[in-house]
């Protein structure tokens, strides 16, 4: 069924059927152009949230991005990051292939139906023309044939009357004759007209319109067509990005999967161990009695010419919690204004990038002379004075980084003895010492292991109170913490022990110790050994020494 045929009498309804279609298409594309500029509209928003919410520094220079959670946060931003690219390639692809091909479209189609519309009002007006001729070419018969009846009559009429002269009658038979012969050619010229007239109607009606007709019937299905196409086209757009926002969603679960607190905390400690000692605990002052004891400098209470020393608030060492607000301190070239493991890992990070700029810098040099030995064998190549600037300026660079390596290599060196020092100095304290041997040998310097038990079992009689313990006194990281110093004192062995507990260290009988650090009331005393290895042994096993 066909247009032509069926709807051969319906030109106006296929005029406004056809500019429905072409109305329809033009609202397709304007909805789709509103669309696009919905989704680059989202799609720069979501930029701008991205942009607003990025950490603003370096990563390398943002201590917060070691941290899982703020990798993450990354991550995500990124991934969001790229779902808006992904609706700006959705918004650009409706542009071009629907907006801007559609709309071309429809002016080609508007341009086609205006043609056969034309055509068919020129094929209209052929016919009306055809028929006018036809009507006027029957009025002229009609009207001829009654100026032809008339003339018979009257010429019959004439010839009737007696009163009628012959001339006169001749002339009305002459008349009548003459309007008959103009009545026959005018019915010729009619018939000729109408036969004419049912040629062209007929072909008008089955052949001309028809034609029309069906091309139109064509084009519209073409339009019809080619806009159930633009239809798929809208979610060609969203199935040709769903793979990528499909990973960009992937990518958001993974990283919501990779926030790992447990590692945070590990990373926390890593950026800000500060690798001091812990505060030891207060000493025991014992003013009852003299203290035969090598003086020690970290003790709270030093005696004096074997009295104790009485100290008030006013000569005693502040004592400051770690948490109190520091002062700020001035950033130095060796990091020692940080704590020592601090300063420790800032130093081995610019070691490595000196190490890294070196290396650059040997491998430059060593281009550039193969370079030149090249233009040494073929001159045309280049000219080898050419290069000696630059030779000249990459070995300058690499005895300047050779210093630099050297100065912070030693920086490092002290700084992982400062950090080592103070692990010696924070190894834990046993809880209790053992009790010395029943069968213990007599010594002639026996007084003062005995004074120094007896101070143990004093310090053991009156235990230090659970506020003490619960509640240790912090020190100032920055200006309290104190390197250890060289031993305070020898002493010897008058007991084995075996340092099976950890903090402890064994010794044999007769070993010649240093003294690192004096009881602290606890019975516990830390020694060296000769051959190396610190930690603490009980204080009623061991016999100072002069020094």
């Amino acid at each position: 069924m066909d247009w032509g045929t069926e709807l051969w009498d319906q030109f106006e309804v296929l005029e406004r059927h056809t500019q429905w279609g072409l109305d329809l298409l033009d609202r397709y594309v304007k909805f789709v152009k509103e669309r696009t500029d919905v989704e680059q509209a989202y799609a720069k928003q979501l930029r701008g949230l991205v942009k607003k919410y990025l950490p603003k520094r370096l990563a390398k220079d943002d201590p917060e991005s070691k941290f899982s959670q703020q990798q993450s946060f990354v991550q995500l931003l990124q991934e969001v990051n790229d779902f808006a690219g992904q609706r700006e390639l959705v918004a650009e692809n409706l542009s071009v292939r629907v907006c801007l091909e559609l709309a071309k479209y429809s002016q080609e189609m508007k341009q086609e139906r205006k043609m056969h519309f034309q055509d068919g009002r020129r094929a209209q007006q052929q016919l009306e023309s055809g028929f006018k001729q036809l009507e006027n070419s029957k009025r002229k018969f009609e009207r001829d044939c009654r100026e032809a009846e008339k003339a018979a009559q009257n010429a019959e009429r004439l010839d009737q009357d007696i009163n009628a002269t012959k001339a006169d009658v001749e002339k009305a038979k002459q008349h009548a004759h003459l309007r008959g012969h103009m009545a026959e050619e005018s019915k010729n010229e009619y018939a000729a007209q109408l036969q004419r007239f049912n040629r062209d109607q007929a072909h008008f009606y089955f052949s001309q319109m028809p034609q029309i007709f069906d091309k139109l019937q064509d084009m519209d299905e073409r339009r019809a067509t080619r806009l159930g196409a633009g239809y798929g086209l809208l979610s060609e757009a969203e199935l040709q990005v769903v793979p990528i926002i499909a990973k960009c969603l992937e990518g958001m679960k993974a990283a919501a999967d990779a926030v790992d607190a447990k590692n945070d905390s590990q990373v926390l400690i890593e950026l800000h161990k500060s690798g001091f000692a812990r505060p030891g605990d207060v000493e025991f002052e014992d003013f009852s009695q003299p203290m035969n004891r090598v003086p020690s400098d970290s003790s709270l209470g030093t005696p004096s010419e074997g009295r104790p020393e009485l100290r008030g608030p006013g000569r005693s060492r502040a004592k400051r919690w770690p948490f109190s607000k520091k002062n700020k301190t001035v950033a130095t070239e060796d990091f020692s204004h940080l704590p020592p493991e601090q300063q420790r890992k800032r130093l081995q990070q610019q070691l490595e990038e000196r190490n890294r700029e070196l290396q650059k810098e040997v491998d430059q040099r060593e281009a550039l002379r193969k370079m030149k030995d090249v233009y040494e064998k073929t001159p045309q190549m280049g000219d080898p004075a050419s290069l000696e600037p630059r030779i000249t300026e990459t070995l300058s660079n690499i005895e300047r980084l050779k210093l630099e390596v050297q100065k912070y290599e030693a920086w490092l060196v002290e700084a992982e003895s400062r950090v080592l020092s103070n692990r010696g100095d924070s190894l834990s304290r046993p809880p209790r010492p053992p009790d010395p041997p029943a069968s213990a040998p007599p010594d002639s310097s026996g007084g003062s292991s005995n004074s120094g038990s007896q101070d143990n079992r004093e310090s053991s009689e009156e235990p230090p109170s659970e506020e003490g313990q619960d509640t240790p006194i912090y020190t100032e990281f920055d200006e309290d913490f104190e390197e250890p110093a060289s031993p305070i004192g020898q002493c010897v062995a008058i007991y084995h022990f075996e340092g099976s507990s950890e903090g402890t260290i064994s010794m044999v009988e007769g070993e010649d110790l240093s003294l690192m650090e004096e009881d602290k009331g606890d019975g516990w005393t830390r020694v060296r050994r000769k051959q190396g290895g610190e930690g603490y042994v009980p204080t009623s096993y061991l016999r100072v020494t002069p020094s």
